[in-house]
């Protein structure tokens, strides 16, 4: 019997980060770091959202 395995979840800790470091950059250079945070936060915390759902709909 072959039992269908369940693919491993992808981590997206990285992205969160990355993002975050991106927006405080792009933000610095418009003289808004904090605004920049914020956006590169909610940005990534909407694609782990979305590989989240992604992964369990596997």
């Amino acid at each position: 019997m072959t039992d269908k395995q369940p693919g491993s979840p992808r981590g997206a800790g990285s992205i969160i980060a990355l993002l975050c470091i991106t927006g405080v950059i792009a933000g610095g250079l418009m003289g808004q770091p904090t605004i920049g945070l914020l956006a590169g936060v909610g940005l990534g915390l909407a694609i782990a959202l979305a590989m989240w759902l992604r992964d369990r709909h596997k």
